[in-house]
């Protein structure tokens, strides 16, 4: 049997280490190591961006959510006012026009007496003034 040691290892070509070829490819892997590390500051930086983006972002949401709570709530609260004041006006006015309906039927009334009283006061002027040549029996107005 034949000791390990002493039978050769055949290395092909392509895979066989070369001292030319090593220094290339360690410099390659520094530069790939050091893009690597820019790339994922980079992206940590962004990363930090975004958050204190959305930070920012949900803070003026908040802030104006608020703002727009307080405006429904206040406008809810002149509505409000609107609507009684609107009720009190109709109310006014369905008083005020029960009133002069009252006073229009008092005066109709009154008036409807007053007519019956006036023209038996018409025939006595007319009884009492004699016919002239101006008015020759036609109606005088006064």
């Amino acid at each position: 049997m034949a000791s390990s040691d002493s039978t050769p290892v055949i290395i092909p070509a392509t895979l066989a280490p070369k001292k030319e070829n090593i220094t290339p490819v360690c410099s390659k892997i520094a530069e790939l190591n050091e893009s690597r590390a820019e790339l994922l500051s980079r992206i940590q930086g962004l990363k930090q961006d975004l958050q204190n983006w959305r930070s920012k972002l949900d803070t003026q949401v908040k802030g104006y959510s608020d703002e727009l709570t307080d405006l429904k709530k206040t406008l809810t609260v002149e509505v409000e006012q609107l609507r009684t004041e609107f009720q009190e006006l109709r109310n006014t006015l369905r008083q005020q026009h029960e009133d002069v309906t009252a006073s229009l039927r008092n005066l109709g009334l009154q008036e409807g007496a007053k007519e019956a009283e006036e023209p038996k006061v018409e025939e006595k002027d007319e009884a009492e003034t004699p016919p002239t040549k101006e008015n020759d029996g036609e109606e005088v107005e006064n």
